[in-house]
């Protein structure tokens, strides 16, 4: 009897998986044709995604697309995969069941990598009631609400994309009780409301908390025309969010609150942020509606507003409320911005012993004006920030080791030394520096320095690793150089600079604006 079960449960096994098969989209193929090569690819990207079985891929050519609606999901081990081939493929027409390009509704575990979709009337890509999705790579922009959107989505990842020029809303919008969403190294910018948005929203099912969510390296500006934060967090709880650039946004930088959520924003860790706020803006840091037990450590806090500061905090969340080794405007509230007081009084209260006023940005960054935040040699952030953060930052935005020299730098960077870049490499043929500007637009100088004359490769690479430009390959002697590069062709995004000697070799990454 057992030899039977046996026999039962393989052929059971047998019948259940699915094999994994590619297919290929391109603006000249035929949903009549099979899609497994090139020459017999399908024509439309819903047809594809009609037929996906768990471990599927659908590789996608260069051209202009009608969008998809998925419903069909994978699993941990064979997941769905749309990717697309390229820099050039564009989703320009909504699909056929909602008002977005892409639409992922009650489909687990898939990925969609490298898209560009724009002028969609609602969302640029949507996923809803869908865990385990991971969004990459994609440029979504000029679309009619929102550039990301998802509602009741767990364990979510949204990671080097682009949101920009979103008419109504905002850029990144996580919404409903979703737990565990990462929000990583994506670039938002002028959009109408938020950067990025987290809303538990408890009016709409679900315990009306998001929790354990990660907002990390993400670069945000030039956003909140019509009011929001750069990161807005309402019903946010048990969360971290560090190594943000957030600078020209037209409201407030992080909030912490409630208002739709089921409770206010609970046990946050804000780390390592740099934030600067415009005259037209307001608070770099609001913590208010029972916002209970958070930490704000090695932020930069600067604020260009006539009266409004650095930090304002109501009474209703000051339990548990800790701030400290942060770099700070002069002004300060303790009753959400009713009242202003300086950092001494406000230390007087418990906050910040060991934070100080900023200089001026010119004094801390390499170059403001142009947006770019790195700090400079010796400047005031350098090595005086707490190692309190080490159990979460162990890098900076650039992906730079943290600390360098003698303790945490304050801010979403972490400054290097030519000596200290040569020690994290561990090379001992050259010292790659960083591209100044980063964000850049249009152009970047890439500096780097030859420690034993040779044959020297510096090349550009696109998120999906396709070589985008050779800028040096030939012998130089020791010494330090620079190079330019021209983005004027290339559609905004994060790449990768990568300079070889010998067998050495070291990556970099670097984010095009425009």
């Amino acid at each position: 009897m057992i030899k039977y079960l046996l026999i039962s449960l393989i052929i059971l096994l047998h019948i259940t998986s699915y094999s994994q098969t590619t297919y290929y989209v391109s603006v000249s193929g035929n949903d009549t044709s099979n899609g497994l090569t090139l020459n017999t690819a399908f024509a439309t990207l819903q047809h594809a995604a009609d037929i996906v079985l768990p471990g599927d891929s659908v590789l996608v050519l260069p051209g202009n697309y009608t969008g998809f609606d998925l419903r069909t999901g994978g699993n941990q081990n064979e997941q769905i995969v749309f990717k697309a081939m390229g820099n050039n493929v564009i989703i320009n027409n909504p699909n056929s069941v909602t008002n977005d390009g892409i639409n992922i509704e009650e489909a687990n575990w898939v990925t969609v990598d490298g898209f560009t979709v724009e002028n969609q009337p609602r969302a640029g890509i949507r996923i809803a009631v869908s865990d385990f999705v991971t969004i990459k790579n994609n440029d979504c922009t000029s679309n009619g609400r929102w550039g990301i959107f998802t509602g009741f989505t767990d364990d979510i990842i949204i990671e080097n994309n682009t949101c920009s020029f979103s008419g109504q809303e905002h850029g990144i919008y996580v919404s409903n009780s979703g737990d565990k969403p990462v929000v990583r190294n994506n670039t938002c910018f002028e959009n109408n409301g938020c950067g990025i948005q987290l809303n538990a929203d408890l009016s709409q099912g679900g315990d009306g908390i998001i929790s354990n969510a990660v907002i990390e390296g993400n670069i945000l500006y030039n956003n909140c025309y019509n009011g929001g934060s750069a990161i807005n967090l309402d019903g946010v709880q048990e969360s971290v969010i560090y190594n943000n650039l957030l600078y020209n946004n037209h409201s407030t930088g992080i909030a912490l609150f409630k208002i739709d959520g089921a409770e206010g924003s609970k046990n946050n860790r804000v780390y390592n942020n740099t934030i600067i706020i415009p005259s037209d803006g307001r608070w770099a840091v609001l913590v208010v509606d029972g916002s209970t037990g958070d930490t704000l450590y090695n932020n930069i806090l600067i604020n260009h507003h006539s009266f409004r500061g650095s930090i304002a905090i109501d009474q209703a969340s000051v339990s548990g409320f800790y701030s400290d080794y942060n770099l700070l405007e002069n002004r300060l509230s303790y009753d959400d911005g009713n009242t202003i007081m300086g950092l001494q009084l406000w230390q007087v209260l418990g906050y910040d012993p060991h934070s100080f006023l900023a200089d001026n940005e010119d004094q801390l960054f390499i170059s403001p004006a142009s947006g770019d935040f790195h700090l400079k040699a010796g400047s005031q952030p350098v090595d005086i920030g707490t190692s309190d953060v080490s159990p979460v930052v162990t890098s900076d935005i650039d992906d730079i080791p943290r600390p360098l020299g003698n303790g945490y730098d304050i801010g979403a960077y972490e400054f290097q030394s030519a000596t200290e870049v040569k020690n994290v490499i561990g090379k001992d043929e050259f010292t790659l520096l960083q591209n100044y500007p980063n964000p850049f637009n249009p152009y970047t100088v890439i500096r780097y320095r030859i420690e034993q004359s040779g044959f020297v490769i510096l090349k550009i690479y696109n998120v999906l690793g396709k070589e985008i430009k050779t800028l040096v390959n030939e012998y130089r002697p020791v010494g330090t150089y620079e190079t330019e590069f021209d983005g004027t062709d290339l559609s905004s995004g994060v790449y990768f600079y990568q300079l070889k000697t010998g067998t050495n070799v070291h990556t970099m990454k670097m984010t095009l604006v425009k």
